[in-house]
């Protein structure tokens, strides 16, 4: 089998290197070449551009920031795919994104797997993220392998392109909120004169603890935010929940407050920042 990455930032890298450690062949190519030769000593080819990456390739993977950045790609790479390729696009790109990515693959009549990711840096380096996947099930067990290689479980949302991004945004809903809420903990317990592992501490092991507020946690008190899932990422995320509430008329006060409040976190400490940043957002 021949897998190609087209985008390998901090999630597509460490998916090609899960590929990579599964045996079947991996093309990669990104817009930053060194993001992508970085990826040649583990094994991967590096193409020079979309359209001779994606020739021969059994199965496409995008991993790109935006819906826009996605379509423009694949608009030179489609031509190009062969039959029975199927394209397996795993960023978050919303409603209305994935809506028009899925017209652009039917145009080139190429099979398409709505597949976003939950997980951040390390488990996509490690084979454990969760795949969030919807799509016609005769595509199933053509995608599984790549599955198998990139994440621990497989969620099927349903068979219509774009079940996996409402999953995806639900669940990012969830992962924003729990980020901001540990911050404005961290800080609460800074601002009340206490040492703030002291929270960290109280939650451990208890039904309201989790990993994410631990490691969150951690790098909010020591004020380090080595990208893990980019604040950037986070204000992108949520404007599409808020897109997405918009469409359901779900109250959207929260994800509104949310977003501010990362805005100015990306503001303060610059987009290549991880999300925990947001802490800056809570004062000093």
């Amino acid at each position: 089998m021949r897998v190609v990455v087209l985008g390998t930032g901090l999630m597509g890298a460490g998916m090609a290197r899960s590929l990579l450690r599964s045996k079947v062949d991996v093309v990669v190519w990104n817009r930053s070449v060194a993001k992508a030769r970085s990826l040649a000593d583990d094994g991967a080819l590096v193409a020079d551009d979309p359209k001779s990456a994606v020739v021969g390739a059994d199965v496409v993977i995008t991993m790109l920031f935006d819906a826009d950045a996605t379509a423009g790609v694949m608009a030179e790479a489609l031509p190009s795919v062969g039959h029975g390729a199927v394209w397996v696009q795993c960023g978050t790109v919303g409603l209305a994104g994935v809506e028009h990515l899925a017209e652009l693959a039917a145009t080139y009549g190429v099979p398409f797997v709505d597949a976003p990711v939950l997980g951040t840096r390390a488990p996509a380096e490690q084979g454990k993220l969760t795949v969030l996947a919807a799509g016609p099930v005769s595509l199933r067990e053509v995608v599984a392998p790549v599955f198998d290689a990139i994440a621990i479980r497989t969620v099927w949302a349903g068979e219509r392109a774009g079940d996996g991004q409402r999953l995806k945004l639900a669940a990012n809903s969830w992962v924003l909120s729990i980020t901001a809420a540990t911050a404005q903990a961290v800080a609460l317990t800074r601002g009340l004169g206490l040492d703030p592992d002291a929270f960290l501490e109280a939650i451990a092991g208890g039904p309201v603890d989790s990993t994410y507020a631990q490691v969150k946690g951690r790098s909010m008190i020591d004020r380090e935010f080595p990208p893990s899932f980019g604040v950037d990422g986070a204000v992108k995320d949520s404007e599409l929940i808020l897109a997405a509430m918009a469409a359901t008329g779900i109250d959207d006060r929260l994800m509104r407050v949310l977003n501010d409040q990362y805005r100015m976190a990306a503001e303060r400490v610059g987009e290549g920042a991880d999300m925990a940043a947001v802490i800056e957002a809570f004062g000093p």
